[in-house]
């Protein structure tokens, strides 16, 4: 799912490409994508675009008359940015946006159509779409403690938590982790003060880097390589490969449709962590730390 950083840079692509254009006309391939009634998409033909806005991980078009176009790119959601009137691509084409500077589509690939889009008017119907979530990067570490320790979660849970922290996801809670030495799984009730300023300070140092760095690689082009998955990310992604401050193997917990990657001796004190499945069906067979996983292996060779 593309987080804050991807969609920062979304929104920089579009500025300079339809910010005070008009928007001639609108074509809706798949119509699960659509998600408002009244009004109708056809209400933004012929207005022109006064801001593109961000709502955690949304998209959004302010046009004139108060009328906004709210795209929420889910997991698999993309936008492309193509000729004027450029057909829409293929099976993975829901929409297409002509402006009188070119296309806009968005596309999804996978079966599972989650990407939506809203058409509303009025600040005051914009606002349901806003959770109110804490923006980390420009936040004091007395707001950021209140909202971490406002529930009691696991660290990998409140950060994900689209309630209390605007933009974050699975791939950068793994990196700003590893990079705050803390495991996904301690609980906020026993966090430090030490941990929770680390926290802090490595939410806005990770996030503000990466907006720097996917800035720079797409210069002046649209963003085209929107994904999840970076080689040059720490943790995330990369199960087996050697963290790059020690060297260990990363570690993962896979749950539902998403994996948590963490480096043990960094953030869990050597310990592995286990998912629920895994520990019901190992108990006590399953590994405590590294040296005791490469004994495992070793017996099993032998």
């Amino acid at each position: 799912m593309p987080e804050l950083p991807d969609v920062v840079v979304y929104i920089e692509a579009l500025e300079a490409r339809v910010l005070n254009h008009t928007l001639e006309n609108i074509r809706i391939a798949s119509p699960f994508v659509l998600r408002s009634v009244t009004p109708a998409p056809s209400v933004l033909l012929g207005k022109k675009v006064r801001a593109i806005r961000r709502l955690g991980k949304q998209i959004v078009f302010a046009f004139d008359g108060e009328h906004f176009l709210v795209i929420h790119l889910m997991i698999a959601g993309r936008l492309q940015w193509r000729e004027q009137n450029a057909s829409l691509t293929g099976k993975i084409g829901l929409a297409a946006f002509d402006f009188d500077s070119g296309t806009l589509i968005l596309t999804e690939a996978g079966s599972k159509k989650r990407a939506s889009l809203h058409v509303v008017k009025g600040e005051a119907a914009l606002k349901t779409f806003d959770r109110q979530a804490l923006e980390v990067i420009d936040s004091a570490l007395q707001d950021f403690e209140s909202a971490l320790r406002g529930e009691n979660h696991t660290l990998k849970r409140s950060l994900t938590d689209p309630r209390l922290f605007s933009g974050i996801g699975n791939a950068f809670s793994d990196e700003i982790l590893h990079h705050a030495r803390l495991s996904p799984m301690k609980q906020t009730s026993r966090m430090s003060e030490e941990e929770v300023r680390r926290l802090w300070e490595s939410t806005r140092s990770v996030l503000g880097e990466w907006v720097a760095r996917l800035r720079s690689q797409a210069g002046s082009e649209f963003p085209s390589k929107v994904t999840a998955f970076r080689p040059e990310m720490a943790v995330h992604g990369r199960f087996g490969k050697p963290c790059p401050r020690c060297g260990a193997p990363v570690q993962r917990i896979v749950y539902a449709e998403n994996e948590c990657n963490y480096c043990a001796p960094c953030q869990t004190e050597g310990r592995l962590l286990a998912d629920r499945a895994i520990s019901r069906l190992l108990k006590e067979d399953w590994p405590r730390s590294l040296e005791e996983m490469e004994k495992h292996i070793e017996q099993r060779r032998n």
